[in-house]
């Protein structure tokens, strides 16, 4: 064989195995769809669309929530708009998203579904469930044989993905685990539709998809499944992060020039969490939140219920299961079952006899739980000790009416508290009545965030980028220089147009290097007349109450506070008793709007005052017996760390009280002549306070 024929021989075997490999990439041509009838009866019904394809995932029959849930959805899918929705755990309210999601692709009413969760792991496993139908799903593939049957020609091996054919052209389909791509079918509807997956704080911002014409797609349909953790819950920093992301990052996907469908099922964890707040309609009328409960009205027998509670205990630790549970509810059903009204009457398992047992068997396993899970109405915190606590939307609501840095007619002075922290100083200042009534009438941080809501962590202005070049110290000085400028050099005004100043402003001195710093500033600022340095001291059941402190000669003790003699080196330092008067404040918030000694906020609006509220209850108490008398002891909420504008109020009242501002029944502290006191008297009198909140 000459070269030149050996050439020609070698380039048709080439071309035969080239033609070959082609006809293996190629899936040839599609099947037709076996019900197109069918198929067009669930094209704007996405109940039937449930009930025609994905028979197995909803195999019980549909509640009266469900079928509100699913016209709701539809509505969001084809109209476009929010709607988050509390479902009862179990009640399938993610697999009806991802049947929306499904539903919407397949008939194009959506090109570009982003599955968001809490994190990326968790909307992983919602791709994975979209995947499986596709994949497996024999009625889709009998009725969408066009996007089906490409995907059944992988036989489960994504790197064919790249290579697959139809008609000679390439599908374009991609199938991995964060990114979906139906395959481009000329005549098909669902041809090149997206899903993506990501977590609510991981990269959302500019997610979009390049198509092969070189286009680019946006997300036009968004599901935020469960977008919360038990740790985000109980964290108010990041449930403001997780909502911030939701109303700006999650709702911007899609451009200015598209309006966005959000479908989000949602389950509260506890009160004021970001679900809670998403799913209130004052709050955030654009998710048109809807909560659904397992039961709406429980039974009324609660003696009876008592006793079936006590057989299904035994009947757990004798046969490890419900049978005589079970019996009894079945001897005593009408009675039992009498007043209730349950959501899904078809909810129950193979050992119990209704719904109803069931709901009450998960009540009696976890009431915690149940409320949360099921009834998405968690159960507030709260011990004995928080009995006269208010919650933080009763703080948001004592509003008094009186504009910002507007002093009232009837109050007779004005104190401040400036609370260091390392990027930020939280202020307020409050004016009292004689009486202790106070009006909160600033408060803030500065630098300025120029929002009504805002945390220490996504502070945007900060002080060291108010102080450029300044280290630390440098930049706390130069805040606090600032800070007391603002509070001192322009007086608040009186409603009679008078000015007043506050007569007293503490500045806190506890953290970490900035003690010398503020002990500094207050000896040598142009206000150090009016400015003391302070540090909050935690006194036990066991530590000796202030008022008991020796005193030395030149000191100051007032109703658990401690002023020490002045000294050269040293601003007077203001030492006070934190329990105490984190007890005092709660006590002035509980006071009803008009009673002596109420604690209420300027303006008129509660929604300006969400921060401070959330600030004012960020800690629990927890009452505590010691050998001589009884105190309040107040931590963190687990996951809180906004606290700062509770220490701030604290130490206005502090300030208050040195001014000699004092209730009806309490010791003045104003500085005159004392007689002398008993050890015996004066125990006594510590042991009333400690019980007292006014």
């Amino acid at each position: 064989m000459t070269r030149k024929a050996y050439e020609s021989d070698k380039r048709l075997r080439a071309e035969r195995s080239r033609r070959i490999a082609l006809a293996g990439r190629d899936i040839g041509d599609i099947p037709k769809a076996q019900h197109p009838k069918r198929r067009e009866l669930a094209r704007l019904d996405l109940r039937a669309f449930c009930d025609t394809y994905l028979k197995t995932t909803f195999s019980l029959p549909w509640s009266p929530d469900h079928l509100k849930v699913l016209d709701r959805a539809r509505r969001c899918v084809i109209e476009g708009g929010q709607f988050a929705m509390a479902m009862p755990r179990g009640s399938g309210k993610t697999s009806l998203c991802e049947a929306a999601a499904l539903w919407s692709m397949l008939y194009a009413h959506r090109r570009f579904v982003a599955l968001i969760g809490a994190s990326e792991t968790h909307a992983q496993e919602m791709l994975d469930s979209l995947m499986a139908e596709l994949e497996h799903n024999d009625e889709l593939y009998a009725d969408f044989p066009e996007v089906c049957y490409p995907i059944r020609c992988l036989e489960g091996i994504a790197n064919r993905c790249a290579g697959q054919l139809h008609q000679g052209q390439r599908t374009e389909i991609v199938w991995t685990q964060n990114e979906l791509v139906l395959p481009t079918i000329e005549g098909s509807k669902a041809s090149g539709a997206i899903v993506k997956v990501a977590g609510l704080t991981g990269r959302i911002r500019g997610m979009k998809f390049k198509r092969a014409d070189g286009s680019s797609a946006r997300p036009d349909l968004v599901i935020c499944d469960d977008c919360q953790t038990d740790e985000s819950a109980n964290s108010l920093s990041q449930c403001v992060t997780r909502e911030r992301i939701l109303s700006g990052a999650v709702l911007g996907l899609a451009g200015p020039a598209s309006k966005i469908a959000a479908l989000m099922p949602c389950t509260v964890i506890r009160p004021g969490d970001m679900a809670d707040v998403i799913l209130d309609r004052k709050k955030h009328p654009e998710w048109n939140g809807e909560r659904t409960q397992l039961i709406y009205e429980h039974p009324t027998d609660t003696k009876l219920w008592e006793g079936y509670a006590e057989v299904r205990a035994e009947s757990l630790r004798q046969w490890g299961d419900i049978r005589d549970a079970t019996k009894f509810y079945r001897e005593h059903r009408e009675q039992l079952d009498a007043g209730a009204r349950i959501a899904w009457p078809e909810r129950f398992h193979h050992d119990e006899a209704s719904a109803i047992q069931h709901a009450i068997n998960l009540r009696l396993q976890d009431e915690v739980a149940f409320w949360s899970e099921y009834q998405n109405q968690p159960m507030v915190e709260r011990g004995l000790s928080d009995v006269g606590i208010l919650t933080a939307d009763q703080i948001a609501a004592k509003v008094n009416g009186i504009e910002r840095g507007m002093v009232p007619l009837d109050a007779t002075r004005s104190t401040a508290f400036v609370d260091v922290q390392q990027n930020l100083l939280y202020y307020a200042v409050v004016a009292w009545r004689d009486d202790f009534t106070g009006y909160v009438i600033d408060y803030g941080a500065h630098p300025d965030q120029a929002r009504d809501y805002f945390t220490l962590v996504d502070a945007q202005h900060t002080l060291g980028l108010a102080a450029k070049g300044a280290g630390l110290e440098g930049a706390i000085l130069a805040g606090l220089e600032a800070l007391t400028e603002k509070l001192f050099g322009t007086p608040f005004m009186r409603e009679d147009m008078s000015p007043m100043r506050p007569s007293v402003c503490l500045i806190d001195a506890s953290w970490g290097t900035s003690t010398a710093i503020v002990h500094q500033f207050c000896k040598r600022s142009v206000h150090a007349a009016n400015l003391m340095p302070s540090h909050g001291h935690y006194i036990g059941p066991g530590g000796r109450p202030i008022e008991q402190w020796k005193k030395k000669p030149g000191d100051r003790v007032g109703l658990g506070w401690h002023i020490g003699a002045k000294t050269s080196r040293e601003a007077r330092r203001v030492l006070f008793d934190s329990n105490y008067w984190k007890s005092f404040l709660h006590a002035r918030l509980a006071v009803t709007m008009g009673d002596h000694g109420c604690l209420s906020l300027y303006g008129r609006n509660p929604n300006r005052h969400r921060m401070i509220a959330e600030h004012l209850t960020s800690e629990f108490r927890t009452r505590m017996q010691g050998s001589s008398r009884v105190v309040d002891i107040w931590k963190l909420r687990p996951g809180q760390r906004e606290n700062h504008l509770l220490d701030c109020l604290v130490g206005a009242g502090v300030a208050a009280s040195i001014l000699g501002v004092t209730l009806q029944g309490m010791p003045s502290t104003r500085i005159g002549p004392r007689r002398k006191v008993s050890l015996a008297e004066r125990a006594a009198r510590s042991h009333a306070r400690a019980g007292w909140h006014g």
